[in-house]
């Protein structure tokens, strides 16, 4: 039988498992021959033994299946796996590109015509789409998992067609036809017998979203995403960075306990993270401010005031971003008031490009543009704040 249903366009690689140890030495019971291409081929078995682990032996570009529309003859999986031992494994997979520019917002509908290569169907080309907009890491078949051999021939095997790296996930996409879908869950099943292991899912075009928001990528809201321009920063990334300011936290504060202060709203979910990444013990406490213009110039009001008293203590001042820095100047004159030992500076977003006053700043998450942007606690007009990642907010929704 063919390896998969679908035509395939060669891939970067396709990593293919040998068959088990011991292959049947007689034609199982039952089983007829008949005639394809002028040679004589034994039908699958109609069962197929469970497999333990075994080596991947990697395959060439040349060797993979291909995807060709316009009914060309596909070769079959002996004639491949045949290959696979003749020829060198290569050097290393790169990860195809999408042809053209990225897509800045998820796209309800990928083209249906000239799709670019390595696809060989819109439904692939516009999830890959979706995955480069949330900078989610992606392979497209990069393995194919052998699923039943005959005389030590891989007779029927199964290509996912993504594998996300940072999930270590692969994703087979369907269409709504019944007999397709039928199909491939009848090969899900079986890869999950033999290969345990192996996380994969079965998506639909309407899965998609619903996919990413599971794993800390997509909005909550599907509604959310045609105001975005772009994401800047990931979930993954996010917390990857958090994570790596709270080391550095706990080593400056070595057999001390800071005090971190937030100042409202915007800093609750850097703050909520941070925390949790700190190993010396801490304090917490949040500050809620009010800016106006004053004399000219811009001014603070304090809405809510500190419950600790942080004279002679160490104090984190905790910000979502500094910008012009003029409120974080007013922030730390007010602080010195109240005799610290020391106020230093946590701020997981730096607007450099609009500095209007010069503060220090001991620990920063990211330098980003003269961009809007929201997500992660921040906000535009109260919305945005439950994103998981932080966007870049489309222009012609600014004032």
């Amino acid at each position: 039988e063919e390896a998969k249903k679908k035509p395939k366009q060669p891939s970067t690689g396709v990593a293919v498992s040998p068959p088990p140890a011991e292959a049947p030495a007689q034609r199982p019971p039952g089983s007829r021959r008949r005639r394809r291409g002028g040679r004589t081929a034994a039908e699958p078995a109609a069962t197929a033994e469970p497999l333990g682990e075994q080596p991947v032996v990697q395959a060439t570009a040349a060797e993979t299946p291909q995807r060709r529309r316009g009914g060309q003859q596909r070769r079959t999986a002996e004639a491949r796996t045949e290959a696979v031992a003749a020829k060198p494994p290569p050097a290393s997979r790169s990860r195809p590109a999408v042809t053209g520019a990225r897509a800045r917002i998820p796209i309800t509908g990928a083209p249906t015509e000239d799709v670019p290569p390595p696809f060989a169907h819109n439904a692939e080309y516009e999830f890959a789409r979706i995955l480069d907009f949330y900078g989610i890491e992606w392979e497209y078949e990069p393995r194919t998992f052998p699923l039943r051999w005959d005389r030590g021939h891989v007779t029927e095997a199964f290509s996912p067609d993504f594998y996300l790296p940072d999930l270590n996930l692969y994703v087979e996409l369907t269409t709504l036809k019944t007999g397709l879908t039928a199909e491939k869950n009848r090969k899900m099943r079986l890869l999950k017998e033999l290969y345990p292991g192996v996380n994969v899912i079965l998506l639909k075009k309407r899965d998609y979203l619903r996919l990413l928001a599971k794993y800390g990528y997509g909005p909550l809201s599907p509604g959310q995403v045609p105001d975005i321009d772009r994401v800047l920063f990931t979930a993954t990334k996010l917390q990857q960075r958090v994570g790596e300011l709270g080391a550095q936290i706990s080593r400056d504060y070595a057999r001390k306990e800071p005090v971190l202060v937030g100042v409202l709203r915007g800093v609750l979910c850097f703050l909520s993270d941070l925390m949790r990444h700190i190993s010396v013990p801490t304090a917490v406490d949040l500050m809620a401010i009010s800016s106006y213009e004053g004399n000219g110039a811009a001014a603070v009001r304090i809405l809510k005031d500190l419950d600790e008293n942080i004279k002679g203590r160490d104090v984190i001042l905790v910000e979502d971003i500094v910008d012009t820095g003029m409120t974080l100047n007013h922030i730390l004159d007010y602080l010195n008031t109240k005799r610290p030992a020391s106020v230093r500076i946590c701020t997981l977003l730096d607007k450099r490009a609009r500095r209007l006053v010069n503060v220090p700043l001991d620990y920063v998450g990211f330098e980003i543009a003269d961009e809007f942007v929201v997500g992660y606690g921040l906000d535009f007009r109260q919305r945005f704040r439950n994103l998981p990642f932080i966007a870049i907010l489309k222009h012609d929704l600014l004032p």
